[in-house]
């Protein structure tokens, strides 16, 4: 009896870790920067960050190089994407 509970719980953890793992190997890659959104119908963008930073709010999206650079949008003060991009 207890033989059988110990298999089926080796077996679902086998699993988990398998689906973990297929997970992290389905998962888009990172982009390199982001900009995050106003909250308002217009979606405006509000600031640029890298894509690593820990302080990209809820409402973000993915952008290129050239529109991270677009003028009049603020940088990130905690990841600092404007020095990464080199603009003084």
């Amino acid at each position: 009896m207890w033989l059988g509970r110990i298999d089926e719980a080796i077996a679902a953890a086998e699993q988990r870790e398998a689906e973990q793992q297929q997970g992290e190997e389905r998962r888009p890659p990172q982009p390199d920067w982001v900009v995050e959104l106003s909250v308002r119908l217009g979606a405006r963008p509000t600031e640029v960050h890298a894509g690593h930073c820990y302080a990209i709010g809820k409402r973000h999206r993915a952008i290129s190089r050239e529109q991270a650079l677009a003028e009049g949008i603020r940088a990130c003060a905690h990841c600092r994407p404007d020095t990464e991009l080199g603009v003084l």
